[in-house]
């Protein structure tokens, strides 16, 4: 999953959701030197994405994108269920999506001193360009998968997805909305287990 699903599935502690956020920049067991919250999202991190590679149906999203898009399928099929759950916000969250997304900014930016220093240098495009919340729209997608395939020396063709977003809208909205509801399910549990665990 991308950065909203994540953030989303990290429940209300501040502390566990900035953890789940940076977790991709701390690896391995470098996750023990930091207090308890943190240690707790970086592990439901790790098992959101376990949980996400070997799921049936994102699976099958990622299929439709394979022969086209190889090894990027799956970056890209993270990306789109971002847009769904951006799109369909209200259905997952009594907080509407704008205010929910500045007050994780604002979270970011009192605990910027604890961030790896790859997301410290990300945070200024992410605010600027409002990355979380341009996900609702089909524009602000196509933007992300600009900027992704411009990472990648514009070896992906990502920025081409959208395409297939378009013409598959449907199928990826009903696997997505499938999906999510067995992941929500899914973190909550495991979120529940980490709490309960001495670390």
């Amino acid at each position: 999953m991308n950065y909203l699903a994540h953030i989303y599935l990290s429940g209300d502690d501040e502390l566990i959701t900035i953890g789940n956020f940076m977790a991709d920049g701390i690896k391995g067991k470098r996750y023990k030197k930091f207090q308890k919250p943190l240690q707790i999202g970086i592990l439901l991190h790790r098992h959101i994405d376990t949980f996400t590679d070997a799921h049936e149906t994102v699976r099958k999203s990622t299929k439709r994108l394979h022969p086209k898009y190889g090894h990027y399928s799956g970056v890209i099929v993270d990306i789109l269920y971002d847009h769904f759950l951006a799109k369909n916000w209200e259905r997952y969250s009594n907080i509407p999506l704008e205010p929910y997304v500045n007050d994780f900014y604002d979270s970011l930016e009192n605990y910027y001193d604890l961030l790896p220093e790859r997301i410290q240098k990300m945070m200024p495009y992410m605010l600027t360009d409002n990355w979380l919340l341009s996900y609702a729209s089909i524009d602000g997608i196509s933007r992300v998968l600009h900027g992704m395939n411009r990472r990648t020396k514009n070896k992906s063709g990502m920025d081409r997805a959208v395409n297939e977003l378009e013409i598959f809208y449907e199928e990826f909205e009903t696997e997505f909305t499938h999906f999510f509801e067995e992941l929500r399910h899914f973190s909550n549990e495991k979120l529940i287990e980490l709490n309960n665990r001495v670390l």
